[in-house]
């Protein structure tokens, strides 16, 4: 489970990558949990497309 700090710094990260930056547009500290709010922010739209494929056989 993943925790946010900050739901408004998810939000920027969200808006990131809807607006199509790149994940190096995050503004945050590498390391940071301010960095770590963002960065799921901007790849909560790729989780959540992720959730409905069925497992790969491997």
């Amino acid at each position: 489970m993943t925790v946010i700090g900050s739901n408004a710094i998810w939000l920027e990260g969200h808006a990131a990558q809807t607006a199509g930056q790149p994940a190096s547009a995050n503004p945050y500290p590498a390391g940071s949990q301010h960095s770590a709010d963002w960065l799921e922010g901007y790849t909560a739209a790729e989780t959540e497309a992720g959730t409905d494929r069925p497992a790969a056989d491997g």
